[in-house]
């Protein structure tokens, strides 16, 4: 999470603390949460909201599975963005601007786990990552946490996990690499500035050009 916000709900997977702490303590499938982030100096609910997960994160029962990284910046996006295995995006629906770290992630093979909101709701094929819930509807903020919290608990124990540690004999995850392939394949040519820029072209500066000419 490259900034911590009210609407991105940080503290969504801490919902049911004792079901992630089954999570993460597990014997032959652990899983570990890296926290990464910064409030703006003026968003006070936020800053008491990064205080709360790092409280959370520092719990002695998590076993020092949930890490919290301080002084977040470009530099140490970078290694985020190409060096964890999945990247979890949670915000309230129709809150999100777009999501360009998530791209970014994706675009270095980190598949995306994020609700049906921003860049992931035309970006996400049901092959290349995982989508938390069902896309925008009418949800009070309690309904939209309790159903999000359960979807992303059943997603990790049901598939992300288990598809994690099914491995060959030389180690390789097969069907995770199905995933990640998945997730450079198709995300590459979509969310880019050549694509971009291509559409600009083709689609408003070419037919206002030939509008002008014709004026003329």
């Amino acid at each position: 999470m490259r900034r911590f916000a009210e609407y991105k709900r940080p503290a969504l997977i801490f919902r049911d603390v004792e079901r992630l702490k089954r999570l993460v303590k597990d014997r032959s499938r652990p899983i570990q949460i890296v926290f990464a982030g910064k409030s703006h100096p003026a968003d006070f609910p936020s800053k008491f909201l990064l205080h709360q997960v790092y409280d959370l994160a520092t719990d002695r029962d998590f076993q020092g599975r949930i890490a919290f990284v301080e002084d977040y910046d470009i530099h140490m996006a970078r290694y985020l963005v190409q060096g964890v295995d999945v990247w979890l995006n949670n915000p309230r629906r129709l809150g999100e601007a777009c999501g360009t770290s998530g791209m970014k992630a994706s675009l270095n093979g980190v598949p995306h786990l994020s609700v049906l909101d921003g860049w992931w709701y035309e970006g996400y094929n049901g092959e290349n990552g995982w989508a938390i819930g069902e896309g925008p509807g009418t949800y009070s903020l309690e309904e939209e946490d309790r159903a999000d919290a359960e979807a992303l608990y059943r997603l990790l124990e049901e598939k992300l996990v288990t598809l994690y540690y099914e491995r060959d004999r030389g180690g390789v995850p097969h069907g995770w690499v199905r995933v990640i392939k998945e997730a450079i394949r198709t995300i590459v040519p979509r969310f880019c500035a050549r694509r971009m820029l291509k559409e600009y072209t083709d689609q408003l500066y070419l037919p206002a050009a030939k509008s002008i000419s014709k004026k003329r």
